[in-house]
């Protein structure tokens, strides 16, 4: 573990970044999160990957821009190298638009985002359905926000290194510009969704850019429905992993293709994998997130399509 106090010297200028399609609500949160910040940022840089910019955003003391990277399928790599190229804060902090960050995220993030310290991952918990309604406080997120059961626990204090880069996910990060100058950016032959995360932390890897988990850097996961694995995005997937392995050698996203294959959704063509079928509703109602789940999880799904629940219970 490293010992790392989040200190930062006064004049350090971060930007706060998020991406956003619809999710206009999403977006008001984090909007306000940033508003209630113990120390707020000197700017927020919005890619917009849709037509049509935002309009009645909340008020701030700093400015908001927005940059608008469009495209059929989602731009996530070409938009997340936008809003960095666009943005003029030595601190990049990453926010995806259905994470209402805690109050300290932002100073936390000034102290851990230094040169050379590379890329922190900051802590996530999970909201059950309602809870970032209207008129939502810090004390009412805390009571009901979990962790995710597959992720990795912060340190007990400061930054600890992590080794593994399939683990970067880049829902909650920040990095120093100078560390994400060397990085590269997101590759951008990543679009629609799946690869572009791990294809990054790989990335950074090779360059010898350090990731770390962080204690602090908080955000809430605003509830959404979505589906775990995401059958809802298999051809993006499909794509994606094999762009990643004609890079790297070998596939990504490993646990989601199983769970396909366990489906009947996709399957093989010699060395080629290809999708069988389109998912149907029951496929749907193993998959998708409930309003009484703060998240959904694939973990879950394969131990029940290997039929280790039936075991367990047995």
């Amino acid at each position: 573990m490293t010992s790392f106090t989040p200190s930062a010297p006064e004049d350090i200028l971060v930007s706060a970044l998020t991406l956003a399609r619809g999710r206009a609500t999403h977006l008001r949160n984090v909007i306000l999160g940033l508003t209630r910040q113990t120390r707020q940022p000197d700017e927020l840089v919005i890619g917009v990957m849709q037509d049509t910019l935002y309009d009645d955003l909340p008020q701030t003391d700093f400015p908001i821009r927005q940059v608008q990277v469009t495209g059929r399928e989602l731009p996530l790599s070409r938009a997340r190298n936008a809003v960095a190229a666009g943005a003029t804060g030595e601190c990049l902090v990453f926010l995806d638009v259905d994470c209402i960050p805690a109050p300290d995220l932002i100073a936390d993030y000034m102290g851990y985002a230094r040169p050379g310290n590379g890329l922190i991952m900051g802590e996530v918990n999970y909201l059950p359905a309602g809870t970032a309604s209207e008129g939502w406080t810090y004390s009412r997120l805390e009571a009901v926000a979990v962790r995710h059961s597959d992720r990795q626990g912060p340190p007990a204090e400061g930054l600890k290194r992590c080794n593994d880069y399939r683990c970067f996910w880049s829902l909650n990060f920040a990095i120093h510009r100078e560390d994400w100058d060397q990085s590269g950016g997101f590759d951008e032959r990543f679009t629609g969704y799946g690869g572009e995360d791990t294809d990054f932390g790989r990335e950074l890897d090779a360059r010898g850019v350090p990731i770390h988990w962080a204690k602090g850097a908080k955000v809430f996961h605003q509830h959404h429905a979505h589906c775990m694995p995401p059958i809802h995005h298999i051809p993006s997937i499909l794509r994606n992993t094999e762009i990643f392995a004609d890079k790297w050698g070998h596939r990504t996203m490993n646990h989601w293709l199983t769970a396909f294959r366990l489906m009947g959704l996709v399957g093989s063509d010699g060395d080629a994998l290809v999708q069988l079928r389109e998912p149907d509703a029951d496929d749907f109602a193993l998959c998708e997130q409930q309003s009484d789940q703060p998240y959904a999880n694939t973990a879950r799904v394969l131990r029940h399509l290997r039929g280790e629940e039936q075991i367990a219970a047995e």
